[in-house]
């Protein structure tokens, strides 16, 4: 009997060591992770990118701190999101050793409209009032709440007699997507339908109004980003009635195709075209940014120095290209001209906006000057 006692006695206590044992291995294996680093990294457009690393962690949960989301299980070290709305906004990161034990850090987000690639840059260079040997004899500083009478729309799509506006453009001009506030002129391009098209924009120009020949123009703007959208300030002859287009001349002083790829948001473009014996020609130059910079980042001034021989771009101040206009079959440069200004979406150049794309996209003109030789 005594014997049985023991035996059993012996059995309780292996059972009771065994279960002590079986309960410290799965406190063992329910380590927290440690160590949880979070980087965080702002793109353009409002895209995010989020870095982390932790020791021992099983799996990582993300969130974003939109509509109340709870974080999501995502696959390595790595995640982006794009925010298309201003606001300061939480990104949680969790490290995980199981789905109920983890460990998390947050991090605090600010985006903005620049940060959203819509809103409009605070710096960039200023021209001055005065040149030597020049007068300023027109300008429009953007100073009140409206167009002054020297300036009238282009409406619609083109139809029917461009339609498209002659490079199967996608927008619809309209009146109310400019306007002039804080000492700017500002274009905004929206996705919207309006007249058959998905996008609206603007475009106004001083036909009927204010003609140039030969002188000096300054034009400080603005431009906005992004893939399909297409600013632009430039320059048609005055008697495109009567003579049509290529014959009456065209003047691109800047124009700009948005986009990620090499080439495109850093770079801007300055071109002549014009009737060359019955044949329809085109010349220009073209200024790209270094080291990743956008000129949508900075207000930048677009020049012409125009004479009688020739017509030299400039940004900044600084010359990047020049072409001689002397030749008899270049005469349409000879002639007066007339400014327009305008943001495009999508046609044949820059191809149609895509999802990285943001809208809506602002063009701000700060003032337009034109000086011509004493």
């Amino acid at each position: 009997m005594l014997t049985k006692i023991h035996n059993t006695l012996f059995y309780l206590f292996m059972l009771m060591a065994a279960s002590s044992c079986n309960q410290e291995d799965a406190d063992q294996q329910i380590l927290l992770p440690s160590n949880l680093e979070v980087l965080v990294e702002m793109g353009d457009n409002g895209i995010v990118n989020v870095n982390f690393s932790a020791d021992k962690a099983n799996f990582y949960r993300v969130g974003f701190g939109v509509n109340n989301q709870l974080p999501e299980l995502v696959t390595g070290n790595q995640v982006s999101y794009r925010y298309t709305s201003v606001g300061e906004y939480t990104i949680t990161v969790q490290a995980h050793s199981t789905e109920d034990d983890f460990i998390k850090k947050e991090e605090k987000v600010l985006i903005t409209d620049q940060v959203l690639g819509i809103g409009l840059p605070t710096t960039g260079f200023e021209s001055p009032l005065e040149y030597d040997g020049y007068t300023l004899t027109w300008n429009d500083e953007f100073n009140g709440t409206s167009l002054s009478s020297d300036w009238v729309y282009d409406l619609g799509d083109g139809c029917p007699g461009v339609c498209g506006w002659g490079n199967n453009e996608l927008q619809f001009y309209r009146r109310e997507n400019a306007e002039v506030k804080d000492g700017r002129l500002i274009i905004t391009a929206r996705q919207e339908a309006m007249g058959g098209k998905n996008y609206t924009s603007s475009r106004i120009k001083t036909q009927g109004k204010q003609e140039f020949l030969f002188g000096r123009i300054d034009i400080r703007a603005a431009v906005p980003k992004g893939q399909g959208i297409w600013p632009a300030l430039w320059m048609l002859g005055a008697n495109i009635s009567e003579v049509s287009w290529p014959a009456s001349g065209e003047i691109d002083i800047m124009e700009m195709i948005g986009g990620e790829a090499s080439g495109r948001d850093n770079t801007v473009h300055g071109t002549l075209h014009w009737q060359n014996n019955g044949d329809y020609a085109y010349q220009g130059g073209s200024k790209t940014l270094a080291d990743g910079k956008k000129y949508a980042d900075n207000f930048h001034v677009y020049s012409i120095i125009w004479d009688e021989k020739s017509i030299a771009w400039l940004i900044d101040d600084e010359e990047f290209h020049r072409m001689d206009i002397s030749s008899s079959t270049m005469d349409e440069f000879r002639k007066p001209f007339f400014i327009l200004i305008n943001l495009a979406v999508g046609g044949n150049w820059p191809g149609s906006p895509d999802n990285s794309t943001i809208f809506p996209q602002q063009f701000a003109v700060d003032y337009v000057r034109v000086f011509e030789k004493e």
